[in-house]
């Protein structure tokens, strides 16, 4: 597979997450989260993938705005990649609102066909 091709389906799963998480379901979204998936925060706090999904599930975490720009991805061999980008974050959480420019480095691996997300960290950007 050239690079390319595999820059754009990386790419395109990225699109995707973002598009999946402003429909608040957590099936979808869970669909590019490989099931040892973490997150760590600008606050240090490491969440896994089933306690995030749980959040979407009751509700406790809502997006409306999810965008990834200025994304540079590496690509290294058929099933690695990462990903960093500048993004926007938005919704609710815990019913307090929330708005977020983010710097965000995520780590890829291509499982049983499909691009998955194995770990994100996330920097909060000052304004």
């Amino acid at each position: 597979m050239s690079t390319t091709t595999t820059e754009q389906d990386v790419e395109r799963a990225v699109r995707g997450w973002d598009e999946a998480m402003v429909t608040n379901d957590a099936a979808a979204i869970g669909e590019y989260m490989a099931d040892d998936w973490s997150i760590t925060g600008p606050d240090g706090v490491t969440t896994v993938k089933e306690a995030f999904l749980a959040s979407i599930r009751t509700g406790a975490l809502t997006h409306h705005t999810m965008e990834s720009n200025e994304l540079r991805i590496r690509v290294f061999g058929d099933d690695a990649a990462v990903v960093t980008s500048q993004g926007i974050s938005g919704g609710k959480y815990l019913g307090q609102a929330f708005r977020e420019l983010e710097k965000a480095s995520n780590f890829f691996v291509k499982q049983n066909g499909a691009w998955r997300c194995v770990l994100t960290h996330l920097s909060k950007i000052a304004r």
